[in-house]
């Protein structure tokens, strides 16, 4: 974050291209048996000594900096069908593809929707989004109820209680954790919730947890602190010196909301799980290594805005 501060953003420009190809890279080289690292069944990680890389995190980014580049090249052509398609849709598509294989359907609705969020800003027509909005909406239901771990969520999410023990196993414990929080917590790290009750208490659950430790008034606080920051966001993508530092800090502030929203959404249980980290907050190097340094190209581009 500290060195993408200082770096002026347009000068990211010359990387967005060779920065997304070795990301296709590394999302080919994970699903490799013997090169990618598979953990609770999903194989998401390359090993590099000490490192553990997740390169569908670096891919979030890497989609939001490439897709900012070429559509700010296109201009006005953008509202061309073809022009808007191409080559942003199918390097999207790729992308996800190759997320949705480790498998990890949550990351791949993130990149989708970050890429959705750069078309909209670029000025790409009102059908055109409509259109591709369906299909992706159409795709993500019918591999939801595709595989049978995906399908159980999507059952366990409607009545979690049908199946307390396995399916709705993680929705009723995250609740329960956000319900004994009561309005001021049990406590700052005195969670009893966290003890093999919540699953994933420490990466895609830890809000539940938090909800417990520091009750109603934290995670509103939290949700607040989310809620400015993407304010800011969208302050700085408005006040953008550029069009490129519109549609990159437009990018960056939309994949940051909708992950947010996805997190809280399912430990709370009003959308199906997914298994996305709450940015800045759960437990994950290349979750958080990454989400600095969109931020830190957000601070680039407000340190050069108009405001």
């Amino acid at each position: 974050m500290a060195i993408l501060a200082r770096i002026d953003h347009t000068k990211l420009r010359r990387w967005a291209r060779p920065f997304l190809t070795v990301c296709i890279i590394g999302l080919f080289a994970v699903l490799i048996p013997g090169v990618g690292a598979t953990r609770g069944g999903s194989s998401r990680w390359l090993v590099a000594g000490p490192f553990n890389i997740q390169p569908s995190e670096v891919a979030k980014l890497a989609l939001i900096l490439f897709s900012a580049h070429v559509l700010e090249l296109k201009g006005r052509r953008i509202r061309e069908g073809r022009e808007m398609a191409v080559p942003v849709l199918p390097a999207a598509g790729l992308v996800c593809l190759l997320v949705i294989a480790q498998p990890d359907l949550g990351t791949a609705v993130i990149c989708g929707a970050a890429v959705f969020f750069v078309l909209y800003l670029a000025g790409a027509r009102f059908k055109h989004l409509a259109m591709m909005g369906s299909f992706a909406l159409m795709s993500v239901a019918v591999l939801a109820l595709n595989e049978g771990y995906r399908r159980a969520r999507v059952f366990s999410f409607l009545n979690p209680w049908a199946d307390p023990l396995n399916t709705g196993y993680h929705t009723i414990q995250g609740q329960i954790a956000l319900g004994s929080g009561g309005f001021f917590g049990v406590g700052l790290g005195a969670s009893r919730q966290k003890w093999s009750y919540v699953p994933n208490a420490h990466t895609d659950f830890i809000f539940a947890i938090l909800g417990e430790e520091l009750g109603l008034a934290g995670t509103l606080f939290v949700i607040a602190m989310f809620a400015l920051m993407i304010y800011l966001g969208i302050r700085i993508a408005r006040a953008a010196p550029d069009r490129f530092g519109t549609l990159l800090a437009g990018g960056i502030t939309g994949w940051l909301g909708i992950q947010t929203l996805i997190n809280i959404g399912a430990v709370s249980g009003l959308l199906p799980i997914t298994g996305v980290p709450l940015p800045l907050i759960s437990y994950g190097g290349s979750s958080l290594v990454l989400t600095m340094a969109g931020i830190g190209i957000l601070l680039s581009v407000a340190r050069r805005s108009r405001f």
